[in-house]
This record gives C-alpha cells, sequence and structure tokens, in this order.
C-alpha cells in the first residue's frame, strides 16, 4: 500500500518518537527542518494553554517543510486533558496524532474529520489488532529495547505477526539509534524507523546536561526494564535509578491503578524526570551534537548501509538462483 501523502518528500523514513519533557518546540522544529517527522506529547504543554501557542511556533517556524508535525495524545482515564487538547489539535489540522495507552474510536474519529492520521503505539499483536478494528491507520510497533514505555517481545516476532494481516503504514521502534538500523527496520517490513533516545542528546533538547551525557556514556547493559514508576514496564537509564536512592537490581513492581502521566510517575522519584528514560540503542551514540548533524549522520550511515546489502545480495545471489 502507497504511504499517504504527508509522508512522500521525507529526508529519511523516521518519525521522531514523541518524548516527555524532552520533546518541545526548539526540538521538533530541528527535527522537520532536517526533513523528519517531528512530534511531542500534548502533555508536555503546561498548562494546557500553552499547547496552542506551541503549535503556532511550529506552524510559523516550519512553514514550506516538507515534513509533517506529530502531536502524542495519552487515551488513558488519567489524562484529563484528552478532549481540551484534541480541541486544539483540530483548531490547527495537526496532521498525524500519535495515539498511546488505549485505543478510542471517538478519538480516530474526530482526528479523521479533519482529515488527519492517527497511529496508535502497541506492543503486541493483539493490541494492534484492537488499534485497527477501532479506526487507527498505522501502527506503532514498540519492540523490546525501545526508550519509555516498551515491550518485551522480539522486534522480528512483534513485525512478522502484523505484518501478516496489517498492510497499512507502520512504524518500528526498539534501539534504532543508526542508519543500519532504520534499514534492518524497513527489511522486517517496517515503512518508518520509530526513533528517540538519540535525539535526547541533541543540542536542542530540552534534558538537562547530565542527562545527555549519560546517553553518550551509556550502553545497552546500562537500560533497566521496569514497571515501577509509571505502572507500565519501561527501559530507564541504571544511573538515574541509583541516584534517586534505589536499587536497579530489585525495584518492586508498579501499581497500574496509580498511573498519573500528567505529573510523570508515582514515586517520589518522578520518572522522565529525576528517572531518566532510554533505548537500548544507546551505545551507538558518542556525542551531543545539533539534531541537523544527527540526522546527516544517520543518512550517511543509512546509504552506506544499503549500499554493503547489495554488495552482500550480490554476493549471496547463487543462493536463490
Amino acid at each position: 500500500m502507497p504511504l499517504p501523502a504527508p509522508f512522500a518528500s521525507l529526508r529519511l523514513p523516521v518519525i521522531a518518537a514523541p518524548m516527555f519533557i524532552v520533546s518541545t518546540p526548539h526540538l521538533v522544529i530541528a527535527q522537520m527542518r532536517s526533513g523528519i517527522v517531528g512530534s511531542f506529547p500534548a502533555l508536555n504543554a503546561r498548562p494546557a494553554s500553552q499547547l496552542d501557542e506551541w503549535l503556532c511556533e511550529i506552524e510559523e517556524k516550519t512553514e514550506g517543510c516538507a515534513a509533517p508535525l506529530a502531536v502524542n495524545l495519552i487515551v488513558h482515564k488519567s489524562n484529563n486533558r484528552l478532549q481540551e487538547d484534541l480541541k486544539v489539535l483540530e483548531k490547527h489540522k495537526v496532521p498525524l496524532v500519535i495515539t498511546s495507552l488505549g485505543a478510542m474510536p471517538e478519538v480516530n474519529a474526530a482526528v479523521h474529520g479533519w482529515g488527519g492520521l492517527v497511529f496508535h503505539d502497541v506492543i503486541n499483536d493483539r493490541f494492534a489488532r484492537k488499534a485497527v478494528e477501532k479506526g487507527a491507520d498505522g501502527l506503532i510497533a514498540v519492540a523490546a529495547g525501545a526508550g519509555g514505555h516498551a515491550g518485551p517481545q522480539s522486534p522480528f516476532a512483534l513485525m512478522q505477526e502484523i505484518r501478516a494481516w496489517f498492510d497499512g503504514p507502520l512504524a518500528l521502534s526498539g534501539a534504532i539509534a543508526c542508519g543500519r538500523s532504520i534499514l534492518a527496520a524497513q527489511a522486517m517490513g517496517a515503512d518508518f524507523a520509530y526513533i528517540g533516545t538519540p535525539f535526547i542528546a541533541t543540542n536542542e533538547a530540552n534534558a538537562a546536561s547530565e542527562y545527555k551525557q549519560a546517553i553518550v556514556d551509556g550502553a545497552a547493559a546500562d537500560i533497566v526494564y521496569s514497571s515501577l514508576f509509571t505502572g507500565v514496564h519501561g527501559n530507564y537509564l541504571r544511573a538515574s535509578i541509583t541516584a534517586a536512592g534505589l536499587d536497579p537490581d530489585n525495584l518492586p513492581e508498579g501499581d497500574k491503578t496509580q498511573m498519573d502521566f500528567g505529573s510523570g510517575g508515582n514515586t517520589a522519584a518522578k520518572a522522565w524526570k529525576d528517572i531518566w528514560g532510554s533505548g537500548q540503542g544507546i551505545g551507538a551514540i558518542s556525542s551531543i551534537e545539533p539534531v541537523e548533524s544527527r540526522i546527516a549522520a544517520l543518512e550517511t550511515q543509512y546509504r552506506a548501509a544499503m549500499d554493503a546489502l547489495r554488495d552482500r545480495v550480490g554476493m549471496a545471489s547463487h543462493l536463490v538462483d
């Protein structure tokens, strides 16, 4: 199936993941100007009235950009701003809405009403089927290793199950931090790589300098998978958990009934603010740099990986002759 028009002129097949606290207009504008889909969570705009201001700023500073904007909505009962934020998105006719933690037909219908698309993030095939049944246009497969809230399944397993029945737009998330991994996501059947963590270690990210440096210094072994902080399993930097006075190797299970994504967690140490989300791909990140430089490097790596793959396929052509 051909991709919808908003994605026709991307520099790379990449959607920047919306990250709590980290993604603000400064980061989103840089992402869009650099040729990829930029995004932010609506809940990052606080107070709620700031959402309209942010969208006005992004529209003004990305006029003429080929890459579209996406805004993330938490579709969960704890989000008491959902309807208010949805009206603001309708006012601005945001082209892509990313929904998380619940699929709601009414939200999908509202977005379709102004001509927008809805991509829903899922961690398994069952949730993927429910999302499409409820009207989602596309899916984001959040596999093991993704930063923040993430599923436990291998990307190979998750992608093959979804692509067995779904031919719509599909993004893959999970430890994608270099151009080779973007190409690998496409080889598995994804239309887009969904990338968050590499953009934390950029000049434009709204993150503490210590957080950015921890991304640069870290590796996959420094990531802890826990449900404690929001009630939903996610991946976090071990150093931030230790700094909060907790033992990263002995964390209790989180209480799902205490989820509060408005305040960012259900412990004294707040998820996203004190406990830093990160994907397992951080071993590929060696510096803090501008968004444009990071995307340029990804593009160079992506094209080199494509050339190398052509060579490998050519060398192995006798196997299929």
